[in-house]
């Protein structure tokens, strides 16, 4: 039943893009722009799902996780984090830091979407 995702990005055209398509899915998302108080936001809106990018003003995308999954009952949020850098060493500090999984810009809809409704899937049988 619960179909609540946190996007935290900083680019418009992206952000408006994700809401787009995740809205016609079904799914009611909370947009935020900024790293520095993501987490707050985060913790706040108690979401199914976070979708994060890695580069943001105030926090970087990593530091974030790192700090979710140090907090009680955030532990098992699934986070999809979107990156335009997406060399080895990138995603080996993201799965490090806790990423659910990892996805490299430009990316087609299709695939966001495909990945949140795989993550939120696996969330439903933990």
């Amino acid at each position: 039943m619960g179909r609540h995702v946190v996007l935290i990005e900083d680019e418009p055209n992206i952000t408006e893009a994700i809401r787009f398509l995740l809205m016609r899915d079904g799914w009611s998302v909370d947009a935020h722009t900024d790293g520095a108080t993501a987490v707050e936001v985060i913790r706040d809106a108690n979401p199914d799902l976070v979708i994060l990018d890695l580069m943001l003003p105030g926090k970087s995308g990593l530091e974030i996780v790192r700090e979710l999954r140090m907090e009680g009952g955030m532990g098992a949020l699934p986070v999809l984090m979107l990156t335009a850098r997406g060399q080895m060493r990138d995603r080996e500090m993201a799965e490090k830091a806790g990423v659910t999984r990892f996805m490299t810009k430009p990316f087609s809809n299709a695939e966001v979407l495909t990945a949140v409704r795989d993550l939120h899937a696996q969330a439903g049988q933990g």
